[in-house]
């Protein structure tokens, strides 16, 4: 027996929220905003979770190592 295979529609593209509000750069001090790109384990969600574009997801990573590494943000959430 054949399996059909079911054609569902393909998921919408996320639109990258810094491009839409037309932010520059990224600050590494804005913690609540930086904290939507990570998960509750403190990683660092990747761009097709997120929907960043590339050049804010690079941004957006430095930015949270940078908080790191002055301790505004956990290296690992437990």
């Amino acid at each position: 027996m054949a399996m059909k295979r079911e054609r569902g529609r393909k998921p919408k593209k996320k639109v990258c929220s810094f491009c839409v509000d037309k932010v520059t750069s990224i600050d590494y001090k804005d913690l609540p905003k930086l904290r939507r790109y990570t998960t509750e384990r403190g990683k660092i969600l990747p761009r097709r979770i997120s929907g960043n574009c590339a050049k804010h997801q690079r941004q957006m990573t430095l930015a949270v190592k940078r908080a790191r590494n002055i301790a505004l943000l956990p290296f690992t959430a437990e």
